[in-house]
């Protein structure tokens, strides 16, 4: 595959449509649409969204054209969809809900081995990453984060990006100490927490390293983000790699 230069997750955003309608807010279950073209992989999904009572599948496709009309006529919340689909990918199809239905917040579905999709998708704004063969516990709480607009990677996504990233500036003395400025204007405890976003590490994983409740853990990356000036966990992630914080990822998660 050939390789195009990187953008800057933290800094990347698309801008919505001005004219576009706001996804409807409720107090009910939080809408869904779930786009793959695998019929069996999209029904496994839906079927297990269904499991969660405050999570309701409003509609399903099986190509990114289609998705995106679906977007906009049920304007979702949320909407899951397959990194890699016919007719339009996944990553073309979110940044044209992102600019339609800016406020349907997009979760890619991937699997190993598409470190450049992934890279691309978050500079359009992916607010969530998961492994289809990840834990089915894992989709629900993703879809709930980002749905109260919080981002999610699952920790084996977060791993890959976060080698892939801070290799690009392995060598470049500047970014490190750019880097090391940024992260010093935390507090000790947030920069613990930025260490272990470098991990790769779950806010729940966090938690129990760092022997504190999630709420806690919840309320720093929120803190550091905004502190750090970052738009997700994966760019913090990289900035923790490059500050010093976080060890180098192992051989096998590169």
């Amino acid at each position: 595959m050939s390789s195009a230069p990187e953008p800057d997750v933290s800094a990347a955003s698309t801008e919505p449509a001005v004219d576009a309608a706001p996804a409807p807010r409720s107090t009910g279950p939080v809408r869904v649409l779930v786009a793959d073209d695998e019929p069996l992989i999209r029904a496994g999904v839906c079927a297990l969204l269904a499991t969660a009572p405050d999570l309701a599948v409003v509609a399903e496709a099986g190509d990114g054209r289609e998705a995106v009309e679906l977007a906009r006529r049920h304007r979702p919340r949320v909407a899951v969809l397959d990194i890699r689909m016919p007719v339009l990918d996944g990553i073309s199809a979110m940044a044209e809900i992102r600019r339609t239905a800016p406020a349907t917040a997009v979760v890619m579905l991937t699997t190993f081995g598409e470190d450049d999709y992934i890279i691309r998708a978050l500079s359009e704004g992916a607010a969530g990453f998961l492994i289809k063969s990840g834990e089915p516990e894992e989709l629900i709480a993703g879809v709930r984060a980002v749905a109260d607009g919080a981002a999610y990677l699952s920790p084996r996504v977060a791993a890959r990006v976060v080698a892939h990233l801070a290799a690009q500036g392995a060598g470049m003395a500047a970014d490190r100490s750019a880097a090391r400025r940024r992260v010093a204007a935390l507090t000790a405890r947030e920069r613990e927490v930025l260490a272990c976003l470098g991990d790769g590490l779950s806010n729940g994983q966090i938690a129990r390293r760092l022997h504190v409740v999630e709420g806690t853990v919840k309320a720093h990356v929120s803190s550091i983000l905004a502190r750090l000036g970052v738009g997700n966990r994966a760019a913090a992630a990289v900035l923790a790699h490059r500050a010093g914080l976080a060890p180098e990822p192992p051989a096998e998660d590169r």
